[in-house]
C-alpha cells in the first residue's frame, strides 16, 4: 500500500516570519548587566512592569565615566561615596554605583515585586554597601540629611512629569556642595528650568528617547 501523500504546509510569508520572531522576543527573559567595577557582567533580570525603562548600557558607561572624572579618579571608580538612587526600578545604576566602590547605595523603590528582587540582589551579590527601602524617593531624599550625598540619581518614569520638580528640589537639598544629581528625562531640560531650582546643566547626552543630564549646583559652579 502506498503511503499517503502529505500536504506541503504553507511557507511563512515575511510578516508571519516577523510575529513569529516578535512572540519568541516577548516571551525571552530581559536582562541588563552590571559594566564595571566588583560584580562586572552580573545580570539583572528586568520585569515586564510598566513605566519600568532601566538605563542603557551606553548611558551607564557615560554617566559612570563623568563620575569618575568628577572623583578624580580612572575606570569609572567612586570610591568612598554616598549615594541615592531615589527611583530604582531594576537596582542597575545603584546596584552600579556600588559595584565601582561607592560607600553608601540607598536603593528607593514602591513595587514590592521590584523590592524583592533587588533584595535578592543584595543577598545575592553581598551587597554590604546597599540598602533598600520600599517606598517614596522623594520622601526618602526629602529625609536625607543636607550636604551628606555625593550623587543623586533620578530616573522616574517618563509618564509622570509632575515628580521631577519635587525630587531635583529635594536631592539638590541633600547634596554636598560638590554634589552631582543625575536626571534622565524624556526631554532635555532648559538652562532656564534648571536655574529656577538652583542648579546648571554640567553634561548632556542624547540616546535614544533618553535625555541624560549630569546637575551641579548653581552655587558651587559660581564659586568655580
Amino acid at each position: 500500500m502506498k503511503p499517503k501523500s502529505r500536504t506541503p504546509a504553507p511557507a511563512k510569508t515575511g510578516a508571519d516570519a516577523k510575529a513569529a520572531t516578535a512572540a519568541k522576543l516577548a516571551k525571552a527573559p530581559h536582562f541588563v548587566r552590571i559594566i564595571g567595577g566588583q560584580w562586572k557582567r552580573t545580570r539583572l533580570a528586568v520585569a515586564d512592569k510598566p513605566g519600568l525603562r532601566p538605563t542603557p548600557d551606553r548611558v551607564r558607561e557615560t554617566l559612570f565615566n563623568w563620575l569618575a572624572s568628577l572623583a578624580g579618579v580612572g575606570g569609572g571608580e567612586l570610591p568612598g561615596w554616598h549615594c541615592v538612587d531615589a527611583f530604582a526600578g531594576t537596582g542597575a545604576i545603584g546596584l552600579e554605583a556600588a559595584s565601582r566602590g561607592a560607600a553608601s547605595v540607598l536603593l528607593c523603590e514602591q513595587e514590592p515585586a521590584l523590592v524583592a528582587q533587588l533584595q535578592s540582589l543584595k543577598t545575592k551579590l553581598d551587597a554590604a554597601a546597599v540598602r533598600i527601602e520600599r517606598g517614596n524617593g522623594v520622601t526618602a531624599l526629602e529625609r536625607t540629611p543636607a550636604g551628606s550625598l555625593h550623587v543623586v540619581f533620578l530616573d522616574p518614569p517618563f509618564e509622570n512629569p509632575a515628580v521631577y520638580e519635587p525630587a531635583l528640589r529635594a536631592a539638590l537639598k541633600a547634596l554636598r556642595p560638590e554634589g552631582v544629581i543625575y536626571l534622565e528625562a524624556a526631554r532635555r531640560w532648559s538652562d532656564d528650568e534648571l536655574a529656577a531650582l538652583g542648579l546648571v546643566l554640567f553634561r548632556h547626552l542624547k540616546a535614544g528617547a533618553v535625555h541624560a543630564h549630569l546637575l551641579q549646583p548653581a552655587a558651587a559652579n559660581a564659586a568655580a
